[in-house]
């Protein structure tokens, strides 16, 4: 195919290269957009897809993470507490029997016959009552014991086996149901080589039944703090979780009074899934127009063929049959046309699409070629330019722009892809510019054939739905169109806005 000669396209335009045509193939009467859109089909969920299920109560699990959390920081704090309160009970009373030790260390003396006795009288009155819980006893080696009249006759076990400078505690069940905590240093007295002993036991029934009662106040204490911190977690959930409620009460006013925002003010960490959701609905209103305009532009594509075959019939036309097959080919070129269109618009809400304009610009050029030989057609610009638009719908676009730059131009068309790139910063559209060296469309008539029907030329074959559906998709994808003067084909220039892909 020959290039486009330097005059007709001033030499600042990136270069053009053309492709070899490809080998010449039967193309049906629907043109490009038909062909393109043909490649390609769409998946659909199953119609009768089974109810998803539910991954559980958002509430208990709140609850049962806060229950545990709340058991767990209360039995360590609770040990913790029961350990450092046992400690200090069991630290004053065993102060109290170092107390007594020490008294006993300070009136003791040894007598003209060896043995200890006191100097003056201990002041507790227990050692002086048998069995009462308050001993003491001062034992020597090779002396016999010396115990306190409360001991009656019971001896104490001494460790004699070694010498303890400082007080050494223990505890002792060497009595029958009388457990003892026991206090025992190592003394040798003024006056005397012998190793004494000194030993004062007290019975831990009394320290028994303390720790039990802190025990007890600790354990009623932390179980109603923890019930009352569930009841304030629960209700923390409840209230947390209200404006989840409202969102649902607001959905279910949706149905019910047809409303079709939810404007009620809600958090600001919900606020975010209102506008989502309002975004949701948005989508579908659009969706919903999307399908009443498909039925339109079917509506208005199969007119003119019923009318055709209707008043060929009324007529008894002698050609009717021929009349029947042309017009219900069209009618099924148009048919296809819109369900791929709506297949096309159910894949672009599944997801983030990605086209190459270039490929899709060979592509349509090769079959635009085959459909009119006579066409020179040209393509330049950015070969790595991405947009955010499915395929099918590209190729459909660019098919209609490109088989109209065709047919109503004079032979020359010229693509310019990504044709304002320059643009610092870049812009988020990548732009497209078909050209023609046809008689262009009159400035007031630019806006008109954007219109479903809308022709200029009724000369030639056509349905006037080109233009509208070129407008209709780039504005669904958030893009746009428009139709200018070609400054240097002298025809018509269609600048194609559509966003990039990131």
């Amino acid at each position: 195919m020959d290039l486009v000669t330097a005059s007709t396209i001033p030499q600042t335009r990136p270069e053009r290269k053309s492709s070899d045509a490809a080998p010449p193939s039967q193309i049906s009467e629907g043109g490009a957009a038909a062909e393109m859109s043909s490649d390609s089909g769409a998946n659909f969920p199953p119609a009768n897809s089974p109810k998803r299920q539910h991954t559980g109560s958002l509430a208990r699990r709140m609850g049962l993470i806060a229950a545990g959390w709340i058991a767990v920081l209360l039995l360590v704090g609770g040990l913790a507490l029961d350990r450092a309160l046992t400690n200090q009970v069991e630290s004053n009373f065993d102060d109290q029997l170092e107390y007594i030790l020490t008294a006993m260390i300070g009136a003791a003396e040894v007598q003209a016959g060896g043995e200890v006795a006191f100097n003056r009288v201990l002041g507790d009155q227990r050692f002086l009552e048998p069995n009462s819980g308050l001993y003491y006893q001062v034992s020597g080696e090779g002396e016999e014991p010396w115990p306190s009249r409360s001991l009656w006759d019971r001896v104490l076990d001494v460790r004699g086996d070694h010498f303890d400078n400082q007080a050494h505690f223990y505890n002792s069940d060497q009595f029958d149901y009388e457990p003892l905590r026991v206090v025992e240093r190592s003394i040798i007295l003024p006056g005397s080589d012998t190793q004494w002993w000194f030993t004062v036991a007290a019975s831990r029934e009394e320290l028994d039944e303390e720790i039990a009662e802190i025990r007890a106040i600790l354990f009623w204490s932390f179980a109603v703090l923890g019930l009352g911190l569930l009841l304030m977690a629960l209700f923390q959930i409840r209230y947390g979780l209200s404006p989840l409620r409202r969102v649902r009460a607001a959905i279910q006013n949706l149905r019910s009074t047809g409303a079709n925002r939810i404007t009620e003010p809600l958090p600001t960490e919900v606020q975010p899934l209102v506008e989502e959701l309002n975004g949701l609905l948005e989508h579908s209103e659009k969706q919903a127009e999307e399908a009443r305009t498909h039925a339109g532009n079917l509506a208005h594509a199969l007119k003119t063929p019923l009318t055709v075959l209707t008043n060929a019939a009324t007529a008894r036309a002698p050609n009717l049959g021929d009349a029947v097959i042309r017009e219900t080919r069209t009618m099924q070129r148009h048919v296809d046309h819109h369900l791929a269109r709506a297949r096309a618009v159910g894949r672009r809400a599944v997801g983030h699409a990605r086209t190459s304009v270039f490929d899709s610009a060979e592509a349509v050029r090769r079959a635009v070629e085959r459909l009119y030989a006579n066409a020179r057609i040209d393509i330049a610009g950015n070969r790595q330019v991405n947009v955010a638009i499915e395929r099918q719908d590209l190729d459909e676009i660019l098919g209609n722009l490109i088989e109209n730059a065709a047919k109503y131009g004079g032979g020359s068309v010229f693509i310019t892809v990504d044709a304002e790139a320059d643009h610092d910063p870049p812009s988020e559209q990548c732009v497209i510019w078909v050209e023609d060296d046809g008689t262009g469309i009159p400035e007031e008539e630019r806006e008109r054939i954007f219109d479903r029907g809308a022709r200029l030329d009724t000369g030639k074959p056509g349905t006037g739905l080109g233009l509208a559906i070129v407008r209709d998709v780039a504005e669904i994808y958030g893009g746009g169109v428009e139709i200018e003067e070609s400054e240097d084909l002298g025809g018509m220039l269609i600048k194609l806005s559509l966003p990039r892909a990131s």
